[in-house]
């Protein structure tokens, strides 16, 4: 059985007469989809681990309106913002860390225009901050070592953001055989979900973007995918179920991995 650790919510803590350090966005990803839920849960015994004052809205958090502004609809984009700013603000939230790059992105560039100032990180680069601070090793003879592991460059990540060696050093620390995709950093392809097109069937073309990513990942000779973002992860594993790979490439969020070799 495993520790239950326990998870705060802001509102808990308010009532306690104290406040978090940080707030850890969960993301509607994060919340629902059963894969997500397990990154989810890596960032929590992460944030746990190295000590970090953390909490979650709950069932204060609502959608951060990504998928609603990328779709075309600014009306539905800014009333889904405006609630979600009142709550933080309500809250004097300042820091917050999310594992979905489409909620990075929107919290950091296109609430300030609405009244919502935050620090806003992704889980990468709050894994590096604690690589670089010490606070995270790799235990001995964890199951990594040596192995052919490639990243893929979520797009609200990488080319949106210029977040590109975070999740890289979080691989680096491994001694494991980073291999990058021919197409990586600024010349990433997407996984085929974002924009709003996670939520619809593909248009009409020859091949998913998906499988061609997955194309790229199987000529690179990786045994582990290492994703940043849960759209991704689900892109990336259907096209590794549809390329019949399931037993030979692994496709794992950076938090799981960071977890699994730390022994955390």
């Amino acid at each position: 059985m495993e520790n239950t650790i326990h998870i705060p919510t802001v509102a808990e803590l308010i009532a306690k007469g104290e406040s978090p350090d940080l707030l850890f966005w969960v993301g509607c990803a994060g919340s629902f989809d059963e894969r997500a839920q397990r990154i989810t849960r890596d960032i929590c015994k992460i944030l746990h681990h190295v000590g970090i004052k953390y909490a979650i809205l709950g069932a204060e958090e609502s959608c951060t309106g990504d998928p609603a502004k990328r779709a075309g609809n600014e009306f539905l984009f800014q009333m889904q913002a405006m609630m979600n700013i009142d709550v933080l603000n309500g809250y004097e939230i300042k820091k917050i860390v999310t594992a979905c790059p489409h909620c990075f992105n929107t919290l950091k560039n296109e609430y300030p225009s609405l009244g919502g100032y935050y620090e806003v990180i992704h889980h990468s680069q709050l894994i590096q901050s604690l690589i670089d601070e010490g606070k995270l090793k790799p235990a001995d003879g964890h199951e990594f070592k040596g192995k052919k592991i490639t990243y893929h460059d979520p797009c609200y990540l990488g080319r949106a953001n210029d977040v590109y060696e975070a999740p890289r050093k979080a691989l680096e620390v491994l001694d494991a055989d980073l291999v990058e995709l021919k197409r990586c950093k600024s010349n990433g392809l997407c996984c085929g979900a974002g924009g709003a097109q996670m939520f619809k069937e593909p248009e009409k073309g020859t091949k998913d973007v998906n499988i061609e990513r997955i194309e790229d990942v199987i000529e690179s000779q990786a045994t582990v995918v290492a994703a940043a973002c849960p759209f991704c992860m689900t892109m990336l594993r259907d096209g590794v179920k549809e390329k019949d790979k399931e037993q030979e490439i692994q496709v794992l969020d950076i938090a799981e991995i960071t977890v699994k070799a730390n022994k955390i």
